[in-house]
């Protein structure tokens, strides 16, 4: 056993001090007043919160203007509107994939996140590019950050013929995870866009995430075939439907029924709490024992120009749009940002126990309450046992 770090004097979640002894990447020891070995790094924790590292389950790292010159937002009110002048503007605006996913994983690692689920656009307009761009990032920044692909026919699937072809070869070439986009009013055939994404699933053997920003009755209805397709498959557990603005209809009659199957099967919401759509209901959803992850959507990009990447500043938009003011309710939307999350992205070895991965965030305030609030950016951030970031400042350079 390599020993590489002893934090000192840190507080799990705002709890009694303690210290952390770290070798080989994980906690090996838990317990206040550890004995220093020769020769290791001692980190004093100063008397701070120590939280599981963040986790950003829903972004798109290939397509964030972060670094890049200030874009003027002109693009008309529909979804299609956006998508498309995206898809247009990416050679034109030079988002390289690479380079703007490298860009956008070191702030977040900067703001306390240790992995990263990305929905990454396949399309007939640029192929691969995004996902070789992706991955490459992915291999190159696994020091500060882990990063997962979801392959996203973002402009549809079956309205663009070869965009399922595409989606194939993302597959094969290593993405973690299948994505999928508002079967009836992208692609107007639920049937055939979900029968495809779902057989994809089948076939390379991994999850579904799938974006569904289609409110009330119908997204209702998508939402329904896709539970529908979940049981008949046997796919319990390994399903996130992303936004689910649907469940956010005040209409107990409509929502109900959903989420009591959703919660039986085992089926995961992501939410980025939006203030502008209706949203998903985070402590019925908790407390019916379904799965909540959150994430920062779109970073700057051609959609919209907000962002920063801080999961702790998701956490409190989860308060404010659900209406969370108790301390304990705060630490709910800590929690969906942290270990919701992991248990969505099914991260092994997730946590502030002994024997978990040493992924942790170091941060000033006397309760989790406050530090979501105040969210000073006065951070250490370590990843696998060694600290990556202090104060805003990274061990990698920006490119």
């Amino acid at each position: 056993m390599t020993v590489s770090l002893l934090l000192r004097n840190v507080r799990p979640y705002a709890g009694a001090s303690t210290d952390l002894l770290i070798a080989d990447g994980k906690i090996a020891r838990v317990g206040p007043n550890l004995a220093a070995p020769e020769g290791v790094a001692v980190e004093d924790g100063k008397g701070e919160i120590v939280i599981p590292g963040l986790v950003e389950a829903h972004t798109h790292l290939d397509k964030s203007l972060w670094g890049q010159p200030w874009y003027v937002n002109e693009v008309g009110p529909r979804l299609l509107d956006k998508i498309d002048n995206e898809r247009m503007s990416k050679k034109r605006l030079d988002i390289d994939p690479a380079r703007q996913a490298a860009r956008q994983s070191i702030q977040s690692s900067l703001m306390g996140s240790t992995h990263i689920r990305s929905h990454v656009d396949v399309d007939t307009e640029h192929g691969m590019w995004g996902v070789e761009g992706v991955m490459k990032t992915r291999d190159e920044y696994r020091d500060i950050v882990d990063i997962e692909l979801v392959a996203f026919p973002q402009s549809g699937l079956l309205r663009r013929p070869g965009t399922l072809e595409l989606m194939e070869q993302a597959m094969a070439a290593g993405c973690e995870v299948v994505g999928g986009l508002d079967p009836c009013t992208i692609d107007r055939d639920p049937k055939g866009h979900l029968d495809a994404v779902f057989a994809l699933c089948q076939r390379h053997g991994k999850p579904l995430d799938i974006h569904l920003h289609e409110p009330g009755e119908v997204g209702a209805f998508s939402m329904d075939m896709i539970i529908e397709r979940t049981r008949a498959l046997g796919m319990k557990g390994k399903v996130t439907v992303s936004h689910a603005f649907c469940l956010g209809t005040p209409d107990p009659a409509l929502i109900e029924p959903l989420i009591e199957q959703l919660a039986e099967l085992d089926i995961a919401i992501m939410t980025t709490a939006p203030a502008s759509r209706p949203a998903p209901p985070v402590k019925k959803l908790l407390q019916a024992g379904i799965r909540v992850c959150s994430g920062s959507d779109g970073i700057r990009d051609t959609w919209g120009p907000y962002g920063n990447a801080d999961m702790l500043e998701r956490a409190m938009f989860i308060g404010l749009r659900n209406n969370f003011r108790r301390d304990d309710e705060l630490r709910l939307g800590l929690d969906v940002c942290t270990t919701e999350g992991a248990k969505v992205m099914e991260i092994a070895g997730y946590g502030l126990s002994e024997g978990c991965t040493a992924d942790l965030v170091i941060l000033p305030g006397e309760t989790v309450a406050e530090a979501i609030v105040t969210r000073s950016p006065r951070r250490r951030v370590v990843k696998r046992g060694k600290i990556v970031a202090r104060d805003g400042v990274s061990v990698r350079a920006t490119p």
